[in-house]
């Protein structure tokens, strides 16, 4: 393992998936993310990365303590939607917020020696009422310097950085660049991509000129956001070199998980947040640490969010007891293995979101994904679509062909597989809703604010 221990700087932007990437980077070529290319070139790229959730809160959970949202028992985002006579009880899930006896990054690394900040979205609390020191805000999970931040309201002036997209990053410099006397550890929590798209509209209009531009997929605002988000990564990557602090600090790019979008547009990727198809789940996911890390490192090893804790930990000679579902990446990192760190991954949404998911579960074994839906696998009256489907994403990317009637026998060892995963990490399942009233229609409201 490498020695001294690094600073290290996570960066974690918001709503944001693989297709909103470069195409050096394996985007469509719409978007323009030249920066985090120069980030890859000098580092690592995971191309096969996945959210552990299709939403905010459990996928961020999972990314700072390296469990499952199904272990943790954190499967929605906080407060999650209102459902009216739903097919499917929900179970009662951690919607107070992330547990103070939770084990983070901050409260990890703090306990190692590290001085912690965090800056930005937080969204592990019951609310966004910020207090310092209140319970489940970042103060009480480890993090000793906080700057909390919220998206914009959609009548925002686009024009002076609505969504702190260069406060934030002058706050990551000015904080990377402080003489300390122990190493750092920094979060930079994006507020952007999530909506309300607000950009400048000079870049707007950049975008709006563009081929392909369209009001659903390649919307310009959407385009001058990423381009936005793109060169405050450029700036921090720039400030760290001007200060010296590049070739002793380990950056990690990530997301929580894939972009706002049409679920029934084809796209590169099928779905879109709030989904388990690809477009869901597929996340960005670049090491850099010059020195340590060979420049032009591609990984094309599956791994999930909850990697990001132990790898962290690992390279900062730090420890956490309990149970991890992630797995430390350092030993493809430095160069030391290139054994796949995880033979399956598994999702567990129990929830009916207001995007107008229905409630599922999902595992990806090789080249091969299922999804299960759970109204039609556990029987409710009324119900829509297939209890299972299958995929083989290496022969359709675009999981646009089911095969669930085709093979059989590998649907039913995958989704025995599923269940039996599902027992073993404690997951809440749902359950009929012995009130359901098939006269009259399921409603869902989005959360306030």
């Amino acid at each position: 393992m490498p020695s001294p221990p690094p600073n290290i700087l996570l960066i974690v932007a918001d709503d944001m998936g693989v297709d909103q990437l470069g195409s050096a980077l394996g985007g469509g070529g719409f978007f323009e993310t030249p920066c985090l290319e120069r980030f890859a070139a000098g580092g690592a790229c995971f191309h096969r990365a996945y959210a552990t959730a299709p939403v905010c809160s459990p996928a961020r959970a999972s990314l700072y303590t390296g469990q499952h949202p199904a272990r943790l028992h954190l499967t929605e985002f906080i407060p999650g939607s209102t459902v009216r006579n739903p097919r499917l009880l929900t179970p009662p899930w951690q919607r107070g917020g992330l547990p103070v006896s939770a084990v983070t990054l901050g409260d990890a690394l703090k306990a190692g020696g590290y001085a912690t900040a965090h800056f930005g979205k937080w969204h592990l609390a019951a609310d966004y009422n910020h207090a310092p020191g209140r319970p489940m805000d970042p103060e009480s999970q480890g993090f000793d310097e906080v700057v909390p931040t919220l998206k914009p309201t959609a009548g925002a002036d686009p024009e002076p950085d609505p969504h702190h997209i260069e406060r934030l990053t002058d706050l990551a410099i000015a904080y990377c660049r402080r003489p300390q006397a122990r190493p750092f550890f920094c979060v930079l929590a994006h507020n952007a991509l999530h909506r309300p798209e607000l950009a400048p509209a000079a870049l707007v209009a950049k975008y709006a000129a563009k081929a392909g531009a369209d009001p659903a997929v390649h919307r310009p605002a959407l385009g001058a956001m990423v381009e936005q988000l793109d060169r405050s990564i450029g700036r921090l990557l720039d400030g760290l070199a001007a200060a010296g602090r590049d070739r002793d600090t380990l950056v990690v790019f990530t997301a929580d998980h894939g972009a706002y979008g049409p679920r029934d547009r084809p796209t590169r990727h099928r779905g879109a947040k709030a989904d388990l198809y690809e477009g869901g789940l597929r996340v960005p996911l670049l090491f850099r640490w010059p020195g340590q890390i060979a420049a032009g490192t591609v990984c094309g090893q599956l791994v999930s969010g909850a990697d990001i804790f132990p790898t962290l930990l690992a390279a900062a000679g730090a420890r956490a007891d309990g149970p991890l579902d992630g797995v430390n990446l350092g030993p493809i990192l430095w160069g030391t293995t290139e054994t796949p760190p995880h033979a399956a991954l598994y999702w567990h949404y129990p929830h009916y979101h207001h995007l107008g998911v229905a409630p599922c579960a999902a595992v990806r074994v090789g080249d091969f994904k299922l999804i299960e839906w759970f109204e039609a696998g556990l029987g409710a009256a009324g119900a829509m679509g297939p209890a299972c489907e299958l995929f083989n994403l290496a022969n359709d990317p675009g999981e646009t062909r089911d095969l669930a009637a085709a093979e059989p026998r590998r649907c039913e060892v995958l989704r025995r597989q599923l269940r039996e995963w599902r027992q073993a990490v404690g997951a809440q399942e749902m359950s009929l809703n012995p009130n359901y009233d098939p006269n009259v229609p399921t409603e869902l409201a989005p959360p306030p604010g």
